[in-house]
């Protein structure tokens, strides 16, 4: 039960009881700041009877106790805890007894204030020794040059308190169907009170709604903005700037790939994040000369059982134009897109500069593969970089073309593998030139071409003949588990469900996926995908989580959860906005002033509706009915409706 709203985070089971075991207790900034937080009552611990996320940052525990066993087997007394990510912890008795009842509560505190990481791989330190301050316990630590503090408080303040155990204790007394609260208060000292981003009237996500005949849908997308918002953080030196951490608890800071692709499957709800995680990863950009200028720095990432790790700097290098040019699309300002184009600019000589007079774009390390979705990424970021060049009056709109025309022709000689069933796209190719010809979730990079004017998308690295076939694959049982894309296929070599990137389902990967093969025309394999997805949802209580185990589904079956994948994640919760709005089509172009609807015909969720969202600055409403027809509610003065 993860309460997420950074930088707070508050982890526990489902028991409700902090008992300082793994990742449990209250963080602020990656630093533990309480680890247990133990009820009694009467000398004894409540029977956990419900654990729930109430909201991204507040979980709920109910127990019950029996305080007079001569009434019979009916618990009297109701024991409600409502834990925040700020850092507070609410308890609440209620009592069902017929007489007044006086009960001593006893609370047990305790931290070791050790950094996430370091609980992460099990080098956490042993507990501290508390001393009483104010209405609550101390604790102190030295780390480095520094030390760290923190403290308890407590509303009402205890009876009594004992700093060698840790202990806090009330007499409370409870009448008939009365209640009685207690508050706890978890803060580093000299911090105050933690305000989320999410939760500040400035927040860059619009509060959209959806409606319509599955009432998963609307349950879905409001628990991925909730994640959304849970996940915000702002650029410390530019407080008006703000991206998303990568996900909670294992990455709650930036990561640039992820932040970019985030930003731009929520574009539906909005530009303002993408702004911020551009002019945030614009500051990081490498300058001056050699190889890596204009290059976004990112970690290397693991890319399964048959390549090498992966560059994300290449990626984010990549996802930056691109990003900038879709989001003008959506309504990005002139003036905010006049400002972030020279970084653009720096991204796509890069691309040029180190492709040189090649035409791959190939692994930075010496004697590195050509991967197949990196040459989807360059493509697209060639096409609609030189659409952003043109529109904005700049040079080299031709050259990005020429080559990206260039990469075409080549790709579909050198990146087909052939076989009985029609064949499929290589993964990559070895040093030696050799195909790499694994079937994994990189291939619906291939489908995600990007959205140019007039409502068009770009064109893709494949043919018509090869994108049916790639289809086709996509929506084989060997690819799609039923419960969303696998990672790598059933019957790869080195294939396993829990495998990062060797069987996993990729929450991301399965919208990207959706999202291509229903602009492709591909409604069936999209729509399956789709349900999978949110049957899915549903058993995560609609927080998709980074990855899942990718199983068959079966009668009554249910996906398996990962024990590594962050949840909530930037990148799966995204996936949930983009999954549903995908299924309306909706694909804007703000200078021209006209809106392009495309939706799924088959209409695989039956009517939908979506409030709230933004288009060109202004609120805009759609819906789909049965029949696969859309129909605009609510949009910008001006804009029209594009054919």
């Amino acid at each position: 039960m993860i309460c997420v709203a950074l930088p707070g985070l508050a982890i526990s089971t489902e028991e409700g009881q902090l008992t300082g075991r793994g990742l449990e207790g209250f963080y602020r900034a990656g630093r533990r700041v309480l680890s247990r937080c133990e009820i009694r009552v009467a000398g004894r611990e409540p029977l956990a009877v419900q654990a729930r996320m109430a909201s991204a940052d507040r979980a709920r525990f109910v127990g019950t106790l029996r305080t007079s066993p001569q009434t019979g087997p009916d618990p009297d007394v109701i024991v409600e805890r409502n834990r925040f990510a700020d850092g507070t912890e609410r308890i609440t008795l209620h009592s069902a007894a017929p007489r007044t009842l006086r009960l001593p509560v006893e609370i047990t505190l305790g931290t070791d204030l050790a950094d996430l990481g370091a609980i992460a791989s099990g080098s956490a330190g042993p507990q501290l020794s508390a001393s009483v301050h104010g209405s609550g316990l101390r604790w102190s630590c030295a780390t480095g040059n520094a030390s760290v503090t923190a403290s308890v408080t407590a509303e009402p303040p205890p009876s009594d308190a004992l700093a060698s155990a840790g202990l806090l204790r009330w007499e409370l007394d409870l009448p008939p169907g009365g209640s009685r609260t207690v508050e706890l208060r978890v803060r580093p000292d000299g911090a105050g009170p933690l305000r989320a981003v999410g939760r500040a009237a400035t927040s860059p996500l619009a509060a959209a709604c959806a409606e319509g005949d599955d009432p998963r849908v609307p349950a879905l997308l409001r628990t991925s903005i909730e994640d959304l918002q849970a996940l915000l953080l702002r650029d410390s030196a530019h407080p008006a700037d703000t991206h998303l951490a990568a996900g909670a608890p294992w990455r709650c800071g930036l990561a640039p790939a992820d932040a970019l692709a985030a930003a731009r499957m929520v574009l539906p709800l909005g530009t303002g994040l993408a702004a911020g995680t551009l002019r945030i990863l614009a500051r990081t950009q490498l300058t001056g000369p050699g190889p890596q200028s204009g290059m976004i720095p990112g970690p290397r990432r693991d890319a399964g059982p048959h390549l090498p790790p992966q560059c994300t700097a290449t990626e984010a290098t990549l996802l930056f134009p691109a990003l900038l040019a879709e989001a003008r699309r959506w309504g990005l300002p002139d003036q905010e897109t006049e400002a972030l184009l020279p970084a653009a600019e720096r991204c796509l000589t890069w691309l040029r500069d180190t492709v040189g007079d090649g035409t791959y774009l190939r692994d930075p390390n010496p004697g590195g593969p050509v991967r197949c979705e990196t040459q989807a990424h360059a493509h697209r970021a060639a096409l609609l970089g030189a659409d952003l060049l043109d529109a904005c009056g700049r040079t080299g709109a031709a050259a990005l073309r020429q080559w990206a025309q260039t990469l075409r022709t080549d790709f579909r000689e050198h990146f087909w593998v052939e076989d009985r069933g029609g064949g499929r796209p290589a993964a990559a190719r070895a040093p030696d030139g050799s195909p790499v010809p694994h079937l994994g979730a990189a291939a619906v990079h291939l489908l995600d071409t990007g959205l140019l004017g007039g409502g068009e998308l770009a064109p893709g690295l494949l043919d018509k003949v090869r994108t049916e076939h790639l289809a086709r694959l996509l929506g084989s049982p060997v690819m799609d588990s039923g419960w969303g894309l696998r990672g790598l296929g059933s019957n790869e070599a080195g294939f396993n469900p829990f495998g990062h990137r060797a069987g996993s389902v990729r929450t991301q990967e399965t919208a990207l996926a959706a999202a291509g093969l229903a602009a492709a025309g591909y409604e069936k394999e999209a729509s399956s995908l789709v349900r999978g997805v949110l049957a899915a949802a549903e058993t995560f209580a609609y927080r998709l989580p980074e990855m899942y185990a990718g199983e068959q589904r079966t009668e009554g079956s249910a996906p398996l959860p990962h024990p590594a994948a962050c949840r909530p994640a930037a990148t799966a919760a995204a996936a949930g906005v983009m999954l549903l709005t995908t299924l309306a089509g909706i694909r804007p172009d703000a200078p021209a002033g006209t809106v392009t609807l495309r939706p799924v015909r088959s209409a695989p969720l039956g009517e939908i509706g979506f409030t709230g969202l933004r288009v060109a600055g202004a609120r805009f409403s759609v819906r789909v009915g049965r029949l696969g027809l859309a129909m605009v509610e609510e949009a910008a003065d001006g804009l029209q409706l594009g054919v």
